[in-house]
């Protein structure tokens, strides 16, 4: 099975789907690089151009706001884990990341309170931290969240059909909030290339929406094949670069793989954007393993019998059988200080439950 072994991103042309004559190419191409590479690109994909242009152009703006303004919204703030955090302030594989972001997600009231019955997960849904400093921010990333949340969906319905599931099969699988995280790689004053984010699945979504925000030579997104090779992502203008998140693996079956990748930084400033559709915080083991397990094992049988459909998921090895659980331990996990401030009756519980 050739899955993994790519040396190239497939581009993917959504206006394909709109015509009869086309839309079939369109699905064997879609199967092609569910199936085999995990990461494409998504061109004439609808979201339009003033969308995203106002979205690039706040990006060198909001970085470059002093540190009080960022401090007001720091992630420390949120018990939601939206908020901004500084230049080291996460690791991935061993390693200092070199990147400040901000973390927003779908407008949301706070739900949960204390007594309410509703599970703690819960808590990660709610409202953002606005910059007082940059009030016109608000409107365009909201706008951006809404434009990413209807792709999504456009896209979900392709899924499905290039897979043999009617249409709508993912929808019940989404959750009420998706994710988006602007990103800032400070140019790099080292002679070689250093880490930007190390090398990782993509763990809190469905799927990745990813709009590289720089110019085309500002390269560093790579996504590793099954030969252990690091194979370029570079920025093409008018298209996003499209990932399996690892619970989508798990609903496939394993059919379809999230790709592991990462980012080097350079000697240029670097601007990313990434979308995370969001999954049901009360999706269980049992729910995503077996709901589609019959359909991939009868009509992907050669693959599903390979080592490649091995799934390999901290979700299905951890110890808490919801995803909202599992994925309120891994931002507690990461997040140290939210956790403490505003998660205590079970902080120590999930930081020593190795």
């Amino acid at each position: 099975m050739p899955s993994h072994a790519f040396t190239s991103i497939p581009i993917i042309d959504l206006s394909l789907a709109s015509s009869p004559t086309t839309r079939d190419q369109l699905l064997r191409q879609l199967h092609h690089a569910l199936t085999s590479v995990g990461f494409l690109y998504v061109s004439n994909h609808g979201v339009p151009d003033k969308v995203i242009t106002d979205l690039v152009h706040s990006l060198p703006r909001l970085f470059a706001l002093p540190p009080d303004a960022k401090e007001e919204i720091a992630l420390c703030n949120s018990p939601h884990f939206l908020g901004y955090s500084s230049v080291g302030a996460e690791m991935t594989a061993g390693k200092t990341d070199r990147r400040e972001q901000v973390e927003f997600a779908t407008e949301l009231e706070e739900r949960w309170k204390p007594g309410s019955g509703i599970p703690l997960y819960e808590r990660l849904k709610g409202p953002n931290q606005w910059p007082s400093h940059y009030p016109a921010l608000r409107p365009i990333v909201e706008t951006y969240i809404r434009e990413l949340t209807a792709l999504g969906e456009r896209f979900l319905l392709l899924v499905a059909e290039a897979l043999s599931l009617p249409s709508e099969t993912f929808f019940p699988f989404l959750s009420d909030q998706h994710r988006l995280k602007l990103v800032h790689y400070p140019a790099s004053s080292e002679e070689d290339t250093s880490q930007g984010v190390g090398p990782h699945k993509d763990s809190s979504g469905w799927w990745t929406f990813l709009l590289q925000a720089s110019p085309p030579e500002v390269k560093g997104l790579q996504a590793l094949n099954r030969h252990g090779e690091w194979i370029d992502v570079p920025a093409i203008p008018g298209t996003f670069v499209v990932n399996i998140g690892q619970a989508f693996e798990v609903v496939t079956n394993g059919v379809c793989k999230a790709t592991v990748h990462r980012v080097l930084s350079g000697p240029h400033d670097r601007f990313s954007v990434p979308f995370f559709q969001g999954v049901r915080g009360s999706l269980t083991k049992a729910e995503a393993v077996e709901t589609l397990k019959g359909h991939f094992q009868e009509h992907f049988q050669q693959e599903d019998e390979s080592e490649e459909a091995q799934i390999d998921s901290p979700f299905l090895r951890g110890k808490y059988d919801t995803w909202g659980e599992s994925q309120l331990r891994t931002k507690i996990r990461s997040h140290r200080d939210v956790g403490r401030k505003f998660y205590a009756d079970v902080y120590d519980r999930y930081i020593n439950d190795d």
